[in-house]
């Protein structure tokens, strides 16, 4: 009987993914919380003491109604404020992705190939639209150019990326380079060469996109008054409950407080969507889909073999 319930148990666990994430701490505010929840419990059995021996400290519950509502609204501000920043985190490098692989295909199929090495040029070209991303990735998390990088670029490129304050910049200028010599080369004609460098200029685009989230904090003061209403709200609630919940009044004061902590610690969480965090965007795996994507393309050969001469004869 006791195995029979233990298998039962263990498959409702493994079936019902909801329990788990109720029990998971990593990725959770609780950690953060924790500290802060615990001592407005503890006060909240203070109070219960004091009011106890006879002090005067019990208030009416209806003083905190206006509190309640202006706190809420601060709180849903906060919050949406964070998302959309994490969301539009979300879509810029979900743009990033599309672009590459659009500025991929179209390199290696219209890029013509008139000599051996072209191909190899080319597979050279396509690293650096991954390199691109990781850089931008690299740059996003305030980190130096290391090791990620040194498969994708030559060694002349990697050691000049390395001293470059902007990388995914210097990326952006090589592949652009590399465009500009293939219709020097009549590899491709004018109007490909500028249907490129558009593609090459919306990647730039998102780089500053993401740029512009990264440096642009919540406001200092909004954050700091947030914190010190909190703060206040929740000592407060003691005053509020004693009077009604007696010993009850510390365990509801620390469960209130820990609900709203906790949306004000969930904001700070996926305000900068780019760390390594668990709630942040899952960059390092982006990434290894865009490289995926690319080794994929440079097994197929091109449906057309364009050829120099004619795309000379149409430039």
């Amino acid at each position: 009987m006791n195995r029979k319930l233990r298998q039962y148990r263990l498959r409702l666990w493994h079936e019902r993914p909801w329990f788990r994430f109720v029990l998971q701490v990593r990725g959770s505010v609780l950690p953060a919380v924790l500290p802060r929840t615990i001592l407005c419990g503890l006060f909240g059995e203070l109070i219960t003491v004091l009011y106890t021996l006879g002090w005067p400290v019990a208030l009416p519950i209806l003083a905190g109604v206006i509190p309640n509502i202006v706190l809420g609204l601060l709180l849903v501000f906060r919050t949406n404020t964070a998302y959309e920043r994490f969301w539009e985190g979300r879509k810029l490098w979900g743009a990033l992705v599309n672009t590459v692989r659009n500025l991929a295909r179209q390199i290696w199929v219209i890029v013509a190939e008139k000599e051996p090495a072209d191909r190899e040029a080319k597979k050279a070209a396509l690293r650096l639209l991954v390199a691109f991303a990781v850089a931008t990735k690299l740059h996003l998390r305030q980190e130096k150019v290391n090791e990620e990088l040194a498969h994708l670029l030559s060694t002349d490129y990697y050691e000049k990326l390395q001293l470059l304050h902007n990388p995914p910049l210097g990326v952006a200028f090589w592949i652009s380079d590399y465009l500009q010599q293939q219709y020097h080369r009549h590899c491709l004609n004018i109007y490909q060469l500028n249907t490129l460098q558009n593609l090459v200029n919306s990647m730039v685009d998102t780089l500053g996109g993401c740029e512009r989230i990264l440096k642009t904090p919540i406001p200092l003061a909004y954050a700091i008054h947030l914190k010190q209403l909190l703060l206040i709200y929740c000592l407060t609630l003691p005053f509020q409950f004693v009077s009604e919940l007696g010993w009850w009044t510390g365990p509801i004061v620390a469960l209130i407080s820990f609900t709203l902590f906790g949306i004000e610690e969930i904001g700070i969480e996926i305000e900068n969507p780019f760390g390594r965090d668990p709630n942040d965007l899952p960059l390092d795996a982006i990434c290894a889909t865009m490289l995926g994507n690319i080794e994929d393309l440079t097994t197929l050969d091109p449906p057309v073999k364009l050829t120099g001469f004619r795309n000379k004869q149409i430039a």
